[in-house]
Protein backbone atom coordinates (compact mmCIF):
# COMPACT_ATOMS: atom_id res chain seq x y z
CA UNK A 1 0.00 0.00 0.00
CA UNK A 2 1.68 3.13 -1.71
CA UNK A 3 0.43 6.88 0.35
CA UNK A 4 0.62 10.19 -1.52
CA UNK A 5 1.31 12.69 1.39
CA UNK A 6 1.14 15.26 -1.41
CA UNK A 7 -2.52 13.67 -2.10
CA UNK A 8 -3.54 13.40 1.28
CA UNK A 9 -2.61 16.90 2.32
CA UNK A 10 -4.05 18.48 -1.19
CA UNK A 11 -7.41 15.93 -0.28
CA UNK A 12 -7.67 17.87 3.26
CA UNK A 13 -6.71 21.50 2.42
CA UNK A 14 -9.38 21.06 -0.25
CA UNK A 15 -12.26 20.63 2.55
CA UNK A 16 -10.63 22.99 5.14
CA UNK A 17 -12.21 25.54 2.93
CA UNK A 18 -16.14 24.60 2.85
CA UNK A 19 -15.25 24.38 6.89
CA UNK A 20 -13.70 27.78 6.94
CA UNK A 21 -17.22 29.11 5.49
CA UNK A 22 -19.33 26.64 7.49
CA UNK A 23 -17.49 27.34 10.74
CA UNK A 24 -15.30 30.61 10.66
CA UNK A 25 -14.96 30.99 14.78
CA UNK A 26 -13.85 27.66 15.03
CA UNK A 27 -11.66 28.06 12.12
CA UNK A 28 -10.37 31.46 13.37
CA UNK A 29 -9.59 29.99 16.91
CA UNK A 30 -7.83 26.91 15.26
CA UNK A 31 -5.37 29.76 13.04
CA UNK A 32 -4.65 31.63 16.49
CA UNK A 33 -4.02 28.65 18.51
CA UNK A 34 -1.61 27.08 15.34
CA UNK A 35 0.10 31.05 15.30
CA UNK A 36 0.33 30.49 19.08
CA UNK A 37 2.13 27.83 18.94
CA UNK A 38 4.07 27.96 16.19
CA UNK A 39 5.41 31.58 16.82
CA UNK A 40 8.91 32.48 17.96
CA UNK A 41 9.81 31.70 21.56
CA UNK A 42 12.52 29.77 23.47
CA UNK A 43 12.18 26.95 20.81
CA UNK A 44 13.04 27.51 17.25
CA UNK A 45 10.15 26.64 14.29
CA UNK A 46 12.03 23.84 13.16
CA UNK A 47 12.36 22.04 16.69
CA UNK A 48 8.50 22.98 17.00
CA UNK A 49 7.73 21.16 14.09
CA UNK A 50 9.71 17.96 15.12
CA UNK A 51 7.24 17.98 18.40
CA UNK A 52 4.24 18.51 15.52
CA UNK A 53 5.39 15.44 13.43
CA UNK A 54 6.23 13.13 16.38
CA UNK A 55 2.72 13.77 17.72
CA UNK A 56 1.48 13.00 14.03
CA UNK A 57 3.18 9.74 14.44
CA UNK A 58 1.98 9.32 18.11
CA UNK A 59 -1.95 10.46 16.90
CA UNK A 60 -1.37 8.16 13.64
CA UNK A 61 -2.66 11.46 11.44
CA UNK A 62 -2.06 11.02 8.13
CA UNK A 63 -2.56 14.82 7.09
CA UNK A 64 -0.26 15.76 10.01
CA UNK A 65 2.74 13.60 8.60
CA UNK A 66 2.19 15.07 5.17
CA UNK A 67 1.72 18.82 6.82
CA UNK A 68 4.60 18.99 9.42
CA UNK A 69 7.26 16.70 6.90
CA UNK A 70 6.85 19.56 4.16
CA UNK A 71 7.62 21.99 6.61
CA UNK A 72 10.46 20.04 8.33
CA UNK A 73 11.32 20.11 4.47
CA UNK A 74 11.36 23.57 4.04
CA UNK A 75 13.11 24.17 7.55
CA UNK A 76 16.05 22.29 6.18
CA UNK A 77 15.56 19.63 8.60
CA UNK A 78 17.82 17.13 8.50
CA UNK A 79 17.47 12.84 7.78
CA UNK A 80 19.45 12.47 10.84
CA UNK A 81 17.58 15.36 12.44
CA UNK A 82 14.34 13.76 11.72
CA UNK A 83 15.51 9.94 12.56
CA UNK A 84 16.60 10.71 16.00
CA UNK A 85 13.01 12.51 16.37
CA UNK A 86 11.68 9.10 14.99
CA UNK A 87 13.70 7.04 17.16
CA UNK A 88 12.42 8.88 20.64
CA UNK A 89 8.59 8.35 18.51
CA UNK A 90 9.40 4.13 19.09
CA UNK A 91 10.73 4.94 21.91
CA UNK A 92 7.54 6.27 23.58
CA UNK A 93 4.77 4.32 21.42
CA UNK A 94 6.59 0.66 20.90
CA UNK A 95 5.52 -1.04 17.41
CA UNK A 96 2.08 1.17 16.35
CA UNK A 97 4.68 4.37 16.67
CA UNK A 98 7.56 2.32 14.59
CA UNK A 99 4.81 1.70 11.87
CA UNK A 100 4.32 5.18 11.55
CA UNK A 101 7.68 6.90 12.22
CA UNK A 102 8.45 4.59 8.70
CA UNK A 103 5.67 6.62 7.43
CA UNK A 104 6.83 9.84 8.71
CA UNK A 105 10.14 9.19 6.55
CA UNK A 106 8.54 8.71 3.51
CA UNK A 107 6.70 11.27 3.94
CA UNK A 108 9.47 13.28 4.69
CA UNK A 109 11.31 12.32 1.60
CA UNK A 110 8.11 12.65 -0.90
CA UNK A 111 8.68 16.50 0.28
CA UNK A 112 12.17 16.32 -0.78
CA UNK A 113 14.27 15.56 2.24
CA UNK A 114 17.31 14.09 2.11
CA UNK A 115 17.59 10.26 0.96
CA UNK A 116 20.26 7.65 1.62
CA UNK A 117 21.59 5.31 -0.91
CA UNK A 118 19.73 2.71 0.52
CA UNK A 119 16.05 3.93 0.34
CA UNK A 120 13.38 2.11 -1.59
Amino acid sequence: MSKSYRDIIEHVTSWLGPLRKDIPQTMQAFHALSQAGQGDGALDKKTKELIALALGVAARCDPCLGYHAQALVRLGCTRAELEEMLAVCVYMGGGPSLMYAANALAAYEEFGGEKTATAA
